[in-house]
């Protein structure tokens, strides 16, 4: 042996940024403007609430949720959680009430970091969380005043006031875990991918590479990707290692706020979903005097695949590359990326041919490996037309579901992606089909099954299918197909309400449509590929398309 086996832990990365770049900014948006703290003393305020979850009773594997915005407190939160040994586990604050309850018992949460003004959303929790014994709640200007009936409830500031701006961080096992985030993308209960050191150090490292992301100290990030979907896309933690010059937008996510955070923060690289580029775009289109984005280098696009038009709208108008990624929650999440220019031969191409490969899924990062395999498990040819199931492995890849057992999504040490894909002749990966029928809205995903089986527990239907459409803002949207039981009185409004019960408002069909017969496979099962293909055929558009 002849290198140290220094363990690949976080606080190696994490606190690094500040040691080089003490006085660069963090900035939050906030009800008044935005407010800024320097990378020093978001540093320091990572250790003080390091100290202040240790005085509490966190130990070193014990869960940390944190039902935040994306904002400089969430950052501390990441900080300080993963380097003091605890695991941060992010709760997506757009779940309905059913899901955050059986993610927070089944994670066994002991602390909750809850930003004020979402407070409501967890108080419907009240009651329902015996593992959790205290709710840290941090204000944003406008929000000081909180109450909570909430038990054990303390204000953040409180909270980590007078602890030492120094803690030692724990020397563990590489291999221990720090993160935590549930994806509800199949069908049943959430299921729980747990991030270890090791890979979020490796994937924080390949992400910041020039032909990743080609992020560095010089780059101001505006984070977009929720910190509480999967990493952020890692971004949080490389900028914070690189001393990168951070702004978080908190709950200001409409296209105008957004627009003027990257005008007037001097915004060189953002990140987020189709949508909101889309968003963007017509914004800028409509008042095309009014923002100018004279930093702006490159945004980072995933969640979905965004059109060639979109790609090259923000080159041609703006100068703007768009960088496409592609990963999962089970993949810490980036596993491919596509740029203008991913190899030497794309110098020569024309624009029209660079965007369109930059919407392709993209190549591998660096580190991991991707097959597309026939339903025996023999590999496919990369020859742009042979499609199968994607698999991948590497060293940020999930390997099992945290206390979840899940056998049909691994595969002789692959993950099973549950996309379908081809692979062409120069490595690129292209996503032709989800295999599980998943819906994709907004970056978010919706189970078709889910909602059919609820639809299907309502007096009055006999059967339901719900497919995804297409939608130019939202990428896919859900639509219910449903066979009456004979005599049945039922409206479109009574199933939709129906499913209000279980599902937050974003999950909900965006029609009904009563049919007499859903298309059935040879095997009895639904068709939903002809009942897609039924719809587009007969023009069929959605309620606000019409």
């Amino acid at each position: 042996m002849t290198m140290q086996q220094t363990p690949l832990l976080m606080h190696r990365l994490m606190d690094r940024g500040a040691m080089l770049q003490p006085d660069v900014e963090v900035q939050t948006a906030t009800e008044t403007g935005v407010r800024s703290q320097t990378m020093l003393e978001t540093r320091n305020r990572a250790h003080q609430l390091a100290h202040a979850l240790n005085d509490a009773g966190v130990q070193i594997g014990d869960r940390v949720a944190t039902f935040m915005w994306n904002g400089a407190r969430h950052l501390e939160a990441y900080h300080a959680v993963a380097c003091m040994g605890a695991v941060v586990h992010t709760l997506n604050i757009r779940l309905a009430p059913v899901d955050l309850e059986y993610i927070i018992n089944h994670a066994e949460d002991k602390v909750i970091i809850v930003d004020a003004d979402i407070l409501p959303l967890l108080e419907k929790l009240a009651g329902k969380m015996p593992s959790v014994e205290k709710i840290i709640v941090a204000a944003e200007p406008g929000f000081e005043n909180w109450s909570t009936s909430l038990p054990n409830a303390i204000d953040y500031e409180e909270f980590i006031q007078d602890k030492p701006k120094k803690y030692d961080w724990p020397e563990i096992d590489e291999n221990s875990a720090m993160g935590l985030c549930y994806t509800s993308g199949t069908t049943g209960k959430p299921k729980g991918v747990m991030y270890t050191h090791r890979a979020n150090y490796l994937h924080t490292i390949s992400i910041a590479m020039t032909d990743v992301m080609g992020l560095s100290a010089t780059d101001t990030l505006l984070g977009i990707v929720p910190m509480f979907h999967a990493n952020a896309w890692g971004l949080p933690w490389v900028a914070t290692m690189l001393g990168m010059k951070q702004v978080y937008p908190h709950r200001f996510m409409v296209p105008d706020h957004l627009a003027r955070l990257i005008m007037d923060c001097d915004v060189t690289i953002s990140a987020g979903v189709p949508t909101i580029w889309q968003g963007i775009k017509g914004l800028m289109e409509s008042k095309p005097d009014q923002y100018k984005f004279k930093a702006l280098g490159r945004l980072t696009c995933g969640g979905s695949a965004p059109p060639p038009s979109l790609i090259e709208w923000f080159w041609n108008e703006l100068g703007v590359e768009m960088v496409q990624g592609w990963g999962m929650t089970e993949t810490s999440p980036l596993a491919t990326i596509s740029r203008r220019t991913s190899k030497r031969k794309h110098l020569a191409m024309s624009d029209a041919e660079r965007a369109a490969n930059q919407a392709k899924a993209g190549l591998p990062i660096p580190g991991l490996e991707i097959e597309i395999f026939d339903d025996q498990w023999n590999p496919l040819p990369h020859d742009g037309k042979a499609f199968g199931e994607l698999l991948i492995r590497g060293p940020w890849i999930c390997s099992e579901y945290f206390n979840n057992p899940q056998p049909d999504k691994f595969h002789d040490g692959w993950l099973v992606t549950g996309d379908v894909a081809k692979i062409d002749p120069e490595g690129y990966i292209i996503i032709t089909d989800r295999s599980k029928d998943l819906i994709k809205s907004g970056g978010e995903w919706i189970s078709s099954v889910d909602l059919e089986n609820h639809i299907v527990g309502l007096a009055g239907v006999a059967q339901a299918c719900v497919v995804a459409h297409p939608h130019p803002k939202w990428d896919e949207r859900p639509v219910a197909l449903v066979i009456k039981k004979p005599g049945a009185d039922l409206t479109a409004e009574q199933v939709v309400s129906h499913c209000e019960s279980k599902f937050a408002r974003w999950q909900l069909p965006d029609d009904v449509l009563f049919v007499e017969s859903i298309p059935l496979t040879a095997t009895g099962k639904m068709d939903k590929k002809v009942v897609r293909a039924q719809l587009e055929a007969d023009g069929y558009q959605l309620p606000d398309q019409r």
